[in-house]
């Protein structure tokens, strides 16, 4: 079991200056490096699975929160797809060996950035594992279901609120936040990610539906494509039956 270390890394100068904390497991190769999805932290229950995992097999894993979120420093309404993916590579860079990169939700789109662009430098990525992955969101999902109020709101003050279906607070969406996204647009393009690609879906998840998980499939035409039904599975896939097929599927790609 390697040892767990925590620390701070400031990315970013000036006023643009944030702290970040990440965990990082020693281990060995290829690593594991995780990236949340919106609102969540890398002490989440998916998070702490693939850190179990990594522990238990002695592979190293790379965790770390978002500016604005959990225990990283920023604030959260500064917070852009732009910003938090110069905080994935800053991270990531910090990593050695080939690394599988396992995104949930905003972290999916979030992961097949980064996989784009070491795709590109010829640095692929080991593997790619995507959870209900978000990709598009601020152009797809978010629009799709803005209520006329959210729509004024957004309009007149620059942001609004959604009540979280999970218990949590509201969510906060600026106008910042969706149109720095449509800069990061993946459909309507070849996704080429340089590495082989497994998505974990729940056929029940009503803030990414399985129409739009498929959607993606379309896109990605030239690197291998594992796609996951959970027939019974929602947005979040934190059940236990779910933290095995996660832990399976890793395991999977780290063997191959």
């Amino acid at each position: 079991m390697g040892s767990l270390n925590l620390f701070r890394l400031t990315i970013g100068a000036g006023a643009s200056a944030r702290e970040i904390a990440v965990a990082q497991r020693d281990g060995g190769a290829p690593g594991l490096f995780w990236l949340n999805g919106f609102r969540s932290v890398m002490n989440g229950a998916k998070a702490s699975a693939l850190d179990a995992l990594g522990a238990e097999k002695g592979l190293a894993v790379t965790r770390f929160d978002y500016s604005g979120d959990g225990q990283s420093g920023g604030r959260f309404e500064d917070g852009t797809i732009s910003r938090w993916l110069e905080e994935a590579e800053a991270v990531l860079a910090l990593t050695s060996g080939p690394q599988i990169v396992c995104g949930s939700s905003m972290g999916g789109w979030i992961a097949l950035l980064l996989a784009r662009r070491r795709a590109a430098l010829g640095q692929p990525l080991k593997g790619l594992v995507l959870i209900a992955p978000a990709v598009d969101a601020t152009t797809t999902l978010l629009p799709e279901r803005m209520t006329p109020a959210q729509q004024r709101d957004l309009d007149r003050q620059g942001w609004f609120e959604r009540d979280s279906r999970y218990g949590d607070g509201p969510y906060l969406y600026t106008r910042r936040f969706i149109e720095d996204g449509a800069h990061h647009s993946l459909f309507g393009a070849v996704i080429e990610t340089g590495c082989p690609v497994h998505i974990l879906q729940g056929a029940q998840d009503p803030d990414v539906p399985a129409t739009h998980a498929r959607r993606l499939l379309t896109h990605i035409l030239h690197d291998p494509v594992t796609f996951t039904l959970i027939p019974d599975g929602d947005h979040r896939l934190s059940r236990e039956q779910d933290l095995d097929l996660l832990r399976r599927t890793v395991l999977g790609m780290v063997n191959s």
